[in-house]
């Protein structure tokens, strides 16, 4: 696992990449299945603090990280690192189906397995699986899914003597030569996972089909700060898609609350929104503007685009009109 982006070959123009390793992880499945990422050159890390602080240092373009489940909500180290250590701008989001299997090294039935092996949040998602399938099997608790099946696949001592399962995503197995025993056994088959890449500044054009991510500070808690913050977008019939609050680390109470809602920094409902927050609040960390997931996602900014072309050719012919005059 690396620590230390590799410099660029000489005359190497791709876009650099850091994202939480080892190889394997749900969160290289999902920097594959961007097609905008396609052909970059990528480089794992061990810890999500290694992947933000490589690319404040320049080490790499971007970082891909995970930053929100259906499941276990919001990633709380991230969200947490990029509202109170570091200043990087969200560049793009992309939303992951998650699907856990049960692997093994080649001949392993399901029947032999007595141990199976992941990290526990992973296992806890797949209790009804392992309840019915593996009752009697121990459960050994890895740094990852992906540590796991790699774990497995080389033969490491803690994976000897017992024949032993891991549960880890689809990638793993074909990175790690192991075969799959069962697919798709977690218990909610609609989880998904978002993930985030960061630069150190930039804000990508809008689509018309965008998500914008700020952090609130309050000058002092009182009754209806929350209300009148919230009025702001009220007002302007923008649409949040996510609202916390978490804790400043300054005193007992003291909470910031961190908002996602739909529109871009470029469109003037928004920016008139944010000047207003900016003048009214403590303080208002921008997070970025950037293209919204979804499925439906390239349909509507396609339709946007459209939208504008026409737009912009009803204005050119009337200002064609300019100075002509009737005879």
């Amino acid at each position: 696992m690396a620590h230390d982006a590799p410099p660029a070959p000489a005359g190497d123009t791709r876009v650099r990449i850091g994202f939480l390793g080892p190889a394997g992880t749900f969160t290289e499945e999902a920097l594959q299945s961007e097609p905008a990422y396609a052909g970059a050159a990528v480089t794992p890390f061990a810890s999500l603090v290694e992947v933000l602080e490589s690319v404040r240092q320049g080490a790499v373009d971007l970082g891909f990280i995970p930053l929100e489940n259906a499941i276990e909500g919001t990633v709380r180290d991230i969200i947490d690192s990029l509202v109170f250590d570091f200043d990087l701008r969200i560049q793009r989001e992309v939303v992951l189906d998650i699907h856990l299997h049960l692997m093994a090294t080649p001949g392993t039935t399901l029947d032999d397995v007595e141990r199976v092996a992941s990290i526990p949040v992973a296992t806890a998602q797949c209790r009804r699986f392992l309840t019915d399938r593996l009752p009697r099997a121990e459960l050994v608790a890895t740094n990852s899914t992906a540590d796991a099946a790699r774990l497995l696949g080389e033969g490491d001592p803690s994976m000897t003597g017992r024949p032993t399962a891991a549960i880890a995503p689809r990638l793993a197995a074909s990175l790690y030569g192991l075969d799959l025993l069962a697919e798709d056994v977690e218990d909610h088959p609609d989880n998904q996972t978002r993930f985030i890449s960061v630069a150190r500044s930039g804000i990508p054009e809008p689509t018309g089909h965008d998500r914008t991510s700020i952090a609130c500070f309050q000058s002092a808690d009182h009754p209806g700060s929350l209300y009148a913050i919230l009025g702001h977008f009220a007002a302007r019939n923008i649409n949040l898609s996510k609202l916390e609050s978490r804790p400043t680390k300054q005193a007992l109470g003291d909470y910031c609350f961190i908002i996602d809602f739909e529109g871009h920094v470029a469109d003037a409902m928004v920016a008139d929104c944010l000047a207003d927050l900016h003048a009214e609040l403590a303080g208002v960390k921008f997070l970025g503007s950037y293209p919204a997931s979804g499925a439906a996602g390239p349909a509507i900014r396609a339709e946007v685009g459209e939208s504008r072309k026409r737009a912009g050719q009803w204005l050119e012919a009337l200002r064609a009109e300019i100075g002509a005059t009737a005879n």
